[in-house]
């Protein structure tokens, strides 16, 4: 379908702009004649190279996401239609992205199309986890309920992340702190000593040769150090679309001390609210676990899960593989085995993600106050040890004068 730029105005005269899809001009018209918009001006849109839309990962902030979904529910339990609860979106979300699919979404509804049908044309924005629970939805006629049940599920998604990304943002933050005033220091402040030391009578210390000769090195050869980074880079993020690669990667993380634990923790509480959310919206068990399979975020996990899913397909366990798994704490498979003898795995898996989710939050806390000091700790040796390094030997020099 081309997309169109239209200038259209309702009965009331108030002007509409924006972006429609059709095969034709008078397709287009239709459609916006069954909106109650009369069109003023309608010209097809040109796509260049610099206006096609480039995204690495899902487009729409998560933040964004969440808020778009708390205001569905709401407008649907007020008795709003689909279709005017989406119209009414459009306008109040922030989200530029998110505004233009909804607008396309729009379209797709006027036409006839289920929620889902329109959802799942834009993979992009929404999660093949999202449009299926939708569906679900929609076919067992609680929308209103998924909906809401999508909304608490990806706001704790949202909330989850903050926590990692909070405990992880401090040590970041000085550690390019710290590389700053190193690079600074190497750049701009020991080379200012540099003649100072040429007259020192005697050997210099070790630690201020090794000092003198990395602010040599980083003078004549920035530039290929940040090649270097760049390089490292990019290889990662090209290790990373591979499988086999990725699995490695995502195992070495969850090795990580204390970090690591921290990480298999989220993973926990992700996998069983996802799977619990699915569950609970009647998605059959095979397609909820392929599913959580493919949003879990991680390899070791994924795999884990798909090797469940392999049993569950032989009328076994899914707790089975996930028992003599080293990520799976015993108190996760040992709940799940009793929430399938008692056949209530949806909210064993929900009491699951609650504790995990506890444990997060309590351990990201942790995480900072220990990882503050530390940190500082680091910072003030490397610092100081590059201060020493210049202050000895001129100590030494003007005990030789003197």
């Amino acid at each position: 379908m081309a997309q169109f730029n239209y200038v259209a105005r309702d009965r009331q005269g108030k002007k509409h702009t924006g972006v429609i899809q059709g095969d034709t001009k008078k397709m287009v018209h239709s459609r916006l004649r069954d909106r109650g918009l009369r069109v003023v001006d309608l010209q097809p849109k040109k796509e260049t190279l610099w206006s096609k839309d480039i995204y690495i990962g899902n487009p729409v902030k998560l933040a964004d996401f969440v808020i778009y979904l708390r205001q569905f529910s709401t407008l649907i339990k007020s008795g709003v239609t689909i279709v005017d609860s989406t119209r009414i979106l459009i306008n109040q979300t922030e989200s530029k992205v998110l505004k233009k699919t909804l607008a396309q979404v729009e379209v797709d509804l006027n036409e006839g199309n289920s929620l889902s049908d329109a959802l799942g044309k834009h993979p992009k924005v929404f999660t093949p986890l999202f449009i299926n629970m939708v569906h679900a939805g929609e076919v067992s006629g609680s929308l209103e309920e998924t909906l809401e049940e999508l909304a608490e599920y990806f706001e704790r998604q949202h909330e989850t992340k903050q926590k990692i990304k909070s405990a992880m943002t401090y040590p970041v933050v000085v550690g390019f702190i710290a590389l700053a005033v190193i690079a600074f220091l190497l750049i701009y402040v020991v080379p200012t000593f540099v003649d100072m030391f040429a007259q020192f009578d005697g050997e210099l210390p070790g630690i201020t040769k090794f000092v003198i000769g990395s602010s040599a090195w980083l003078i004549g050869n920035w530039w290929l150090l940040l090649l270097i980074i760049v390089i490292i880079g990019i290889g990662l993020y090209a290790m990373m679309q591979k499988p086999d690669t990725k699995y490695y990667i995502d195992l070495f993380l969850l090795r990580i001390p204390i970090f690591g634990n921290l990480l298999k923790k989220a993973l926990i509480a992700r996998f069983s609210r996802t799977l619990s959310s699915l569950l609970m919206n009647s998605v059959s068990i095979l397609k909820a676990v392929a599913l959580t399979e493919k949003v879990v975020g991680n390899e070791v996990f994924s795999r884990a899960l798909g090797e469940s899913r392999y049993v569950l397909e032989r009328g076994r366990s899914m707790s089975e593989p996930l028992d003599k798994h080293w990520a799976f704490p015993p108190l996760v498979t040992q709940m799940i085995a009793v929430g399938e003898q008692t056949g209530t795995l949806d909210h064993m898996l929900g009491r699951i993600a609650d504790f995990y989710e506890s444990e997060v939050e309590t351990a990201t806390d942790s995480l900072k106050s220990l990882i503050e000091p530390l940190m500082i700790v680091v910072l003030a040796v490397i610092v100081g040890t590059i201060v020493l390094a210049i202050m000895v030997p001129m100590f030494e020099l003007f005990n030789n004068v003197g």
